[in-house]
């Protein structure tokens, strides 16, 4: 298992963390997704973590990872 943590800045609400979350849970090897609001944080948790994937997920979730 690896883990990869991302910082998301726009991210607001429920509404944000459940649309990151649910994004980035589709992806094939991801087995956990936690989003803190407080301090904008999104952390990764699978097997074979593709980068550019999960960037790209939040992106399609409307929001830009750093």
């Amino acid at each position: 298992m690896e883990t990869a943590e991302y910082t998301v800045p726009d991210m607001s609400c429920s509404h944000c963390e459940a649309a990151v979350r649910q994004e980035v849970s589709a992806l094939v090897g991801v087995t956990d997704v936690v989003v803190d609001l407080e301090s904008k944080r999104v952390e990764v948790t699978g097997q074979d973590l593709d980068d550019a994937a999960i960037r790209l997920a939040i992106e399609e979730a409307g929001y830009e990872a750093s």
